[in-house]
């Protein structure tokens, strides 16, 4: 068996195991998944002999894209899980051999276990104690066992995914109250409006030891407002942006990605859809540039449905990625543009941090809240877009059109704005390993 007590952190690292809160339990956002490989290296490079366990719906297709964690889920009684020659397969196969197959294997097996589901929940709720808002917390048993709960970074501490944030609150909570270290990191905080949900934030965020941002106003700010500690807030960025930042090239691309997303958060008119594909197009045509589909969300083809008819039709259109494409093959394709137009937050990550401006789409105060934190972090790289405003047309024109001219001075500066945040996103973690290695104090070596 493997000896890691004498590693530089001064503990055997083979004795710990770190719970991380997984925002996309099905893994099917680019932006989580890279900052999924972020996380799950940098824990690994520290503590290389401790279990990763990541909360998600898809075992197979976790193992597949980051090999060194390991899968917890609600279908095997959230548990640690078991080892053996079995679990390595997917990571040995990838994602584009696993992927159809964790795929068609859910969608067969959906009936049956929603029918389970609602049978163990109303069991469970027989004798399990709802709380203020009238739900039943489910809390994975692998809580118990863990040195350590992280909350990966992401945009879900929100209201626009209330069952996720109350999920995460949950187990930080039932952390906090066994004395287990606890993180966030990169979230983006907000809005946050609904009662329960903020009654429940205001319980259980003072509690958690560290909490990074991903940007510095609203953030920081609503934390104060739900009795957080300043002392327990740092603004970092993004983690994605080290996946990008590290992926980055010299020579300057001469493409125009795209990306629009309609879904219930995002609600994109018809015709608003038009003018953006209108205008990309016809300004591509006129710099002899051709148009990059980027997909950051599968999650029901959302991005593939509304982004694909903006390139219908052009001459030169790059192909498209496959289904279960990486993290970093999306930044690979981001880099082959000068510009990008995007209503998708974390596409504009992976370019800004490459040092590519981006035009950015917004329809609702979240989107505002998302890309406007985002120019926060990289002054003069982007461009906000108001979609339902009037002179859509006009105003997305110049937009493109600024933006496609003052790419080459810019680069420079958000590619120092980027090592930056990967600087200060590094620092925090530090913050993190602290955490738990104030607690675990070098033991003797014994053979």
């Amino acid at each position: 068996m493997a000896n890691y007590e004498a590693d530089s952190t001064g503990i055997d690292s083979s004795a710990l195991r770190v719970l991380i809160e997984n925002g996309e339990y099905w893994l099917t956002n680019r932006g989580d998944l890279a900052i999924l490989d972020v996380t799950v290296r940098r824990l690994s490079e520290r503590w290389p002999g401790a279990r990763l366990g990541v909360l998600t719906y898809a075992p197979s297709l976790l193992r597949a894209f980051a090999p060194s964690a390991e899968p917890v889920t609600y279908r095997r009684g959230s548990r640690w899980s078991r080892s053996g020659t079995w679990w390595q397969l997917p990571s040995y196969a990838g994602p584009q051999l696993v992927g159809p197959v964790s795929e068609g294997w859910w969608a067969a097996s959906d009936r049956p276990r929603r029918y389970a589901r609602r049978v163990r929940d109303s069991l469970r709720g027989s004798v399990a104690k709802p709380d203020d808002s009238g739900r039943i917390p489910r809390i994975p048993m692998a809580v118990r066992d863990a040195s350590l709960v992280i909350a990966m970074g992401g945009g879900y501490m929100t209201d626009v995914d209330p069952y996720q944030a109350h999920r995460t609150l949950d187990l930080l909570e039932r952390a906090a109250d066994l004395h287990i270290p606890t993180a966030m990191c990169g979230q983006g905080i907000g809005p946050l409006t609904g009662e329960h949900l903020v009654a429940h934030a205001s319980q259980v965020l003072p509690k958690v030891d560290l909490i990074a941002v991903r940007e510095g106003v609203r953030g920081p700010a609503l934390l104060r407002s739900l009795g957080v500690s300043s002392e327990r807030v740092v603004v970092t960025g993004d983690d994605a942006v080290e996946l990008a930042y590290d992926m980055r090239s010299d020579p300057i691309g001469t493409d125009i990605g795209v990306c629009l997303r309609v879904a219930g958060y995002s609600q994109v008119t018809g015709g608003a859809q038009d003018v953006v594909g209108r205008v990309v197009r016809r300004f591509a045509g006129s710099v002899d540039a051709g148009l990059v589909p980027l997909i950051v969300s599968e999650y029901e083809a959302e991005d593939r449905r509304s982004t694909m008819p903006l390139v219908d039709g052009f001459p030169v259109v790059r192909p498209i990625m496959g289904r279960f494409a990486s993290a970093r093959d999306l930044v690979t394709e981001v880099a082959r543009c000068r510009v990008l137009v995007t209503g998708a937050y974390h596409v504009a990550v992976f370019a800004l941090a490459q040092g590519i401006p981006v035009v950015g789409l917004s329809t609702s105060r979240y989107y505002d809240d998302k890309l406007g934190g985002l120019s926060g972090m990289f002054p003069g790289g982007v461009e906000l877009v108001q979609l339902a405003e009037d002179g859509l047309e006009e105003r997305l024109t110049r937009a493109v059109h600024h933006m496609w001219q003052a790419a080459p001075d810019l680069r420079s500066g958000l590619r120092a704005e980027a090592h930056a945040q990967v600087c200060a996103s590094r620092r925090a973690f530090e913050r993190v390993y602290a955490l738990v290695e104030s607690e675990n104090p070098r033991r003797a070596t014994e053979q």
